[in-house]
């Protein structure tokens, strides 16, 4: 097929390359070899090298087998950016296991289902989440709960204060310890020290199940190999190709619980032997105030981070100089916020694309060459896209039809779902399910999504879940939820409610019933009643119609 974007590629950039075929977790093993006293973790106040990183994720990966726990197993992982969320994901995988990354904003019944569909036997997780871990994990067949603190990794005198300040939050959450829900620390206390004799197949063995709605709008588990992540690390890297290995800082803000931190800040920090300066939750003063201070290279975020910082008050009082590249995705990245962001740092803001099933990034804009305001960009290395009709042919270029993709970093299909395996990828293509068109330099641009996903502030919504919930209420004979745009997060959640006859309910109240059953980010920051909801001769709501609605006065 004809590839008119490799004209575009910088001299730098291979148009293919050889990735090693290997566990993921050699990218550790490798950078702790080169670079032992290398800073690999700042996490407030307390920084951790890449010796101490591997020793750390080996005795992890002893401490699962011991349980014990055979290859192949889940391992279940919820934590915000903390040291103890890359010890556990490099841990599992080099002990031959299968990690499965889990919000940690998940309400009761969204854990729940995850778990039981993975069959994860083990969950690592934060003890102020303890009190949603213990009211579900018995019901799943995770056997052990690894329970551990934001405190285990802080300084001396943090982690004596930490319990005060936890208090004040109402954060102080006492864990009842059992022979299957263990502390932390003890868990490791005598794991052996040798590195596991593990060996997989990096092509076809699994290291990650990442959730995602998928192409379709439900909830499902993407199978990414070994390779499938190695290789997206290596392309995602050779496209920053400024940053050195060994002295490059990422200033790791997006979670790694999604598959866009998870590639674009852990793994390629690991990959470069870079420093990591972990940001459990964003908050727009602490980010200018660690970027001012340990000057990051590398900022990968979402127009939501970006605007946050270019709107702050203070901004003026810091220097921001030090930033290089921002690689932005999630959402669309508005022209504006990428000038003024350049303007403010130098360095380069770029917009690209991916999905959870390619693990994620297959498409961006360059950061020195030829970019295009509103693309989304060219393809990485060794990825091939095309614009199709609905028959699988190529449409003309400039012309609109949906966006497939081939690459080594494409999943192998999703955990134990065969007929939507089936629906994702026909004859080595990836169907995104998104509207695009192709130009004649080969950007690419995203025009529509055929799936009804929403996305807020970096988040994948999934209407239908949250209209699940709201169908549970009393009062609700009909509801349909879109998504609406908005200034700060991109899109935000609305919800059309029609009541059953006779029955009122007001906006608070359905609020408070999202609240108790869904992550915040999922509650609908709008609600409307309607007499009627619009419908299809079929009687099929039209989402599309709402959506372009205008409020009523």
């Amino acid at each position: 097929m004809e590839k008119p974007w490799l004209a575009h590629y910088p001299d730098e950039v291979p148009a293919t390359y050889d990735y090693p075929k290997q566990n993921l977790a050699s990218f550790l093993l490798d950078s702790a070899e080169a670079y032992p006293n290398n800073p690999a973790i700042w996490f407030y106040g307390k920084t951790m090298t890449y010796r101490q990183l591997r020793d750390s994720s080996i005795h992890f990966a002893n401490a699962l087998r011991a349980l014990p726990l055979n290859q192949g197993e889940r391992v279940a992982i919820m934590l915000p950016n903390c040291p103890q969320a890359v010890i556990a994901y490099f841990g599992a995988l080099l002990a031959g296991m299968v990690v499965v990354q889990h919000n940690p904003m998940y309400k009761p019944r969204e854990l729940k289902h995850q778990l039981n569909d993975c069959g994860a036997k083990v969950l690592v997780a934060l003890d102020i989440l303890f009190p949603v871990v213990e009211q579900v994990w018995k019901e799943t067949d995770v056997r052990d709960v690894i329970v551990t603190s934001i405190r285990d990794y802080l300084p001396v005198v943090k982690s004596w204060l930490y319990p005060i300040k936890a208090r004040r939050e109402g954060q102080n959450v006492r864990v009842a310890y059992t022979d299957h829900v263990r502390p932390w620390r003890e868990f490791l206390k005598h794991a052996a020290d040798t590195l596991p004799d593990v060996q997989v197949d990096p092509e076809t063995d699994i290291a990650l199940i990442q959730y995602t709605g998928g192409t379709t709008g439900t909830p499902k588990g993407a199978m990414l190999t070994h390779m499938n992540l190695v290789s997206n690390t290596i392309q995602s890297a050779l496209w920053s190709y400024s940053l050195k290995t060994g002295e490059a800082r990422y200033l790791a803000a997006l979670p790694f619980f999604h598959v866009f931190g998870l590639t674009v800040a852990m793994n390629q920090a690991v990959y470069r032997a870079g420093m990591m300066i972990l940001v459990p939750k964003f908050h727009t003063e602490e980010i200018l105030q660690l970027i001012h201070r340990f000057r990051p290279s590398a900022f990968p975020g979402t127009p939501t981070m970006y605007i946050a910082i270019l709107n702050h008050a203070k901004l003026s009082s810091y220097d921001l100089s030090s930033i290089e590249v921002c690689v932005s995705g999630a959402a669309p990245l508005p022209h504006e916020v990428q000038t003024k962001f350049e303007e403010l740092t130098k360095g380069r803001i770029i917009e690209g694309y991916g999905l959870t099933e390619a693990s994620p990034i297959t498409h961006s804009n360059n950061f020195w060459g030829l970019r295009k305001p509103g693309s989304i960009g060219i393809p990485f290395p060794d990825t091939e896209a095309r614009v199709v009709d609905p028959d699988g042919n190529d449409v003309p270029i400039g012309e609109i039809g949906e966006l497939v993709i081939r690459g080594p970093q494409v999943m192998q299909g999703y955990w134990n779902k065969p007929a939507e395996s089936a629906s994702a990828l026909r004859d080595g293509w990836l169907y995104t399910g998104d509207m695009a068109k192709m130009d004649e330099d080969g950007f690419f641009y995203i025009m529509d999504r055929k799936k009804d996903v929403i996305i807020a502030g970096g988040f994948n919504i999934y209407p239908r879940e949250v209209e699940e919930v709201l169908y549970e209420h009393r009062a609700v004979e009909e509801v349909a939820v879109v998504g609406v745009p908005d200034d700060y997060r991109g899109e935000t959640v609305k919800a059309f409610i029609r009541t059953k006859p006779g029955m009122h309910v007001s906006v608070e109240e359905l609020n408070q019933w999202c609240r108790a059953n869904l992550a915040a980010y999922k509650v609908p920051r709008e609600f409307e009643f309607l007499d009627e909801l619009p419908k299809s001769a079929v009687g099929k709501i039209l989402r599309h119609e709402l959506a372009n609605r205008k409020k009523n006065a």
